[in-house]
């Protein structure tokens, strides 16, 4: 019987049941709820300041993003513990250049890429693109030799490939500029995924998405910086700054900051399974969100190419039998 009850605790766990009950704080439902609801209002909030409001600075506002990140964590860092763990990280400017500059170069790069690509493409068809992340970050492994191929795994992530095609073709704001920013963002995320996978390959190196910000954020500020000093700052004034508005850009920081920490938080009190079910939930409000908002008409082939690359999705990252586990886990929860 003792083998069954540790299968039980560790489904439990996976599901984020367990963190519920060891917990007497709050539901985490609320944690989900907090991280779905700042991960889309970051995108939502990006796209309306580079289209919307037309602050066509898409660079600059990376920068700002990732400024404001290193005041921050520096603050949390010399007044509070959240930041304590970073001590058990064998640090030093040898393997700070050696290993995160270029991780934040590419953690850079894909941020540019994505913040470019709101000028072009519709928010529901770049979430439709990102699908593919999974995709990209399999192949990477592959080709930095971090996993070996394999072609039933390929297969697996096939039907993600089919639906994000399906979807592309039944995109009616279809731009050849946009999507190629974004497929560009996808490479590099994958290839800053399978840097820190390489970092994190030795356990002295673990380190929370909120210690990684501290490392990332300065290298990421001042790669940014120096591309926005040679190609965004001569074109830019105080007006374009004073004319979105201080509060604003303050506001816009503040939030991508915030959604560092409701990671750390919704992992902490769920589970990485957790995460990845919440993240396919948050695109799927993000389409809808895109819709109401910024009137983004959506194709119903759209709809049905997105669904195959979700499911495709889910099944890659979690299984069959985890997926099957977190259907009896809900199942229960609402008939109990």
């Amino acid at each position: 019987m003792a083998p069954r009850r540790s299968q039980d605790a560790d489904r439990k766990l996976e599901s984020g049941q367990a963190s519920q009950s060891a917990n007497t704080g709050l539901h985490p439902a609320v944690y989900i709820a907090l991280w779905i609801a700042l991960s889309s209002s970051v995108i939502l909030f990006n796209k309306w300041v580079l289209a919307t409001a037309k602050f066509n600075f898409p660079l600059f506002l990376t920068t700002w993003h990732m400024g404001f990140a290193t005041f921050m964590t520096q603050i949390l860092a010399r007044f509070t513990d959240k930041l304590d763990s970073r001590h058990n990280v064998p640090m030093n400017p040898r393997t700070y250049t050696r290993a995160i500059v270029p991780i934040g170069l590419m953690f850079s790069l894909s941020l540019i890429c994505g913040n470019l690509s709101y000028l072009y493409l519709s928010v529901s068809f770049i979430q439709m693109l990102k699908a593919t992340n999974a995709v990209a970050t399999l192949v990477a492994t592959w080709a930095f030799g971090i996993a070996p191929a394999n072609l039933r795994t390929l297969g697996n992530v096939f039907a993600i490939v089919v639906g994000v095609a399906i979807a592309s073709f039944g995109e009616i704001k279809f731009d050849m500029f946009g999507f190629l920013v974004q497929v560009g963002g996808i490479i590099f995320e994958a290839l800053r995924l399978v840097m820190v996978q390489r970092l994190l390959s030795s356990a002295e190196f673990k380190m929370d998405p909120l210690v990684s910000l501290y490392y990332y954020a300065p290298a990421c500020a001042v790669t940014n910086g120096v591309v926005t000093l040679f190609t965004e700052l001569p074109r830019m004034t105080m007006a374009d700054i004073y004319g979105l508005g201080m509060g604003t850009l303050i506001a816009n920081a503040m939030v991508a900051f915030l959604l560092n920490v409701s990671v750390v938080l919704l992992i902490g009190k769920t589970s990485a399974v957790v995460l990845t079910m919440a993240g396919i939930l948050k695109d799927i409000l993000l389409v809808f969100a895109s819709m109401a908002i910024f009137r983004d008409p959506v194709t119903f082939q759209q709809f049905v190419g997105y669904s195959i690359a979700l499911g495709g999705l889910a099944y890659y990252k979690l299984g069959a039998e985890k997926m099957g586990a977190l259907l009896r886990d809900l199942r229960a929860s609402l008939c109990g």
